[in-house]
């Protein structure tokens, strides 16, 4: 599966995750969505605002996409203002999602 081929709400979410925070960037998300990163989970918008604004920004590098029962697992390579950047290997694993909201999405190596 290519990066062209991934459910649209996905590319999306890419596409705005590596600029300063939206109202487009929350809208992709279900009022009661859950994020998990780090181990931890941030469960719905207000949540998952919170955690952005404590997470550097970032630019991504999409270096595989894959498709599984159980969701589509987008693997990359981050390069921001972190120790350790850029970072590679980092799977974003979107569990639960349509085309109207992200669900549930687990980061992590």
């Amino acid at each position: 599966m290519t990066t062209n081929e991934v459910a649209p709400i996905i590319r999306r979410y890419f596409e705005l995750a590596g600029q300063p925070d939206s109202e487009d960037y929350f809208a992709l998300f279900d009022e009661d969505a859950v994020v998990e990163d780090e181990s931890t989970e941030h469960r719905g918008v207000t949540a998952i605002r919170e955690w952005r604004r404590s997470v550097p920004l970032v630019s991504y590098e999409i270096t595989d996409v894959e498709d599984t029962p159980a969701g589509t697992i987008v693997t990359a390579t981050i390069t921001g203002d972190f120790p350790g950047s850029p970072f590679a290997g980092l799977r974003y694993r979107f569990s639960d999602y349509d085309e109207s909201a992200i669900r549930l999405l687990r980061i992590a190596p």
